[in-house]
């Protein structure tokens, strides 16, 4: 697990947004092919498909490998519609997460305990 300081998370910040909205907007389009998806899949044992199924496929893998991308960086990723991320952070000696979500602005503002979530946001 790779820990942030305020400003290292800070600084990846920039380069994390555009991830973040990319997801967002694939998960809205997945979210609108899913109903049909499932119906695809229960008749693919008689050869079913469905009309835009190579769309649905891209957006499951285009998901999947921006979320890995944030992996890497050591972001972990909370929530596909929100944009909301967290980093973890040294704090007074134990791991608490600094906290950011699409609309909280350019900078971390936000940390909570690993076991309060998003709901025991603090100021920072």
């Amino acid at each position: 697990m790779k820990l942030f300081t305020v400003e290292e998370a800070n600084a990846v910040l920039p380069s994390v947004i555009p991830k973040l909205l990319d997801i967002r907007e694939l998960y809205a389009k997945i979210e609108v092919m899913r109903d049909e998806a499932r119906t695809a899949a229960a008749a693919s044992q008689f050869g079913g498909g469905m009309p835009g199924g190579t769309t649905y496929v891209n957006a499951l893998y285009q998901v999947g490998k921006l979320t890995t991308e944030l992996g890497v960086i050591g972001v972990e990723l909370k929530d596909y519609s929100r944009g909301l991320i967290d980093f973890p952070c040294m704090r007074n000696d134990r791991i608490v997460l600094l906290c950011w979500q699409i609309g909280d602005g350019d900078e971390i503002a936000w940390w909570h305990e690993t076991d309060a979530g998003f709901a025991g946001r603090k100021p920072l």
